[in-house]
């Protein structure tokens, strides 16, 4: 698989980084390139908004991201995820300040935006 091929849009579902592991948000993840063939990311999480860079190789996806909290402070971390396939992306992530005994995790599927519904 290719960097090229991520491109695009994914239904995301994720828990985040505290012990009960349970679904806790629905969003949307898209994915583009820059003239380097970076990847750049934005997940649109409710009303929520966060952005990041990352690179791609050997079928893992490594994005480093931000966004600004309720309390106008920026909050930074990392995201990871196992490419399987071109259409699912099995990840987890960490942010600064989050609680540091447990971990994120994302799972994400290809939005098939050659649906549409009349």
């Amino acid at each position: 698989m290719t960097v090229k091929e991520l491109v695009g849009s994914y239904s995301v579902q994720g828990s985040n980084q505290e012990e009960t592991g349970h679904i806790s948000y629905h969003g949307i993840l898209t994915l583009s390139l820059d003239e380097n063939n970076r990847i750049i990311a934005q997940w649109i999480l409710g009303d929520h908004e966060q952005n990041g860079t990352g690179f791609y190789k050997d079928e893992i996806l490594v994005i480093n991201f931000n966004y600004e909290g309720d309390d106008h402070r920026i909050y930074k971390g990392i995201a990871v995820y196992r490419c399987i396939g071109k259409d699912v992306l099995d990840g987890f992530w960490s942010e600064k300040h989050g609680d540091p005994l447990y971990l994120g995790s994302e799972y994400c599927v290809r939005i098939n935006t050659t649906e549409f519904l009349n």
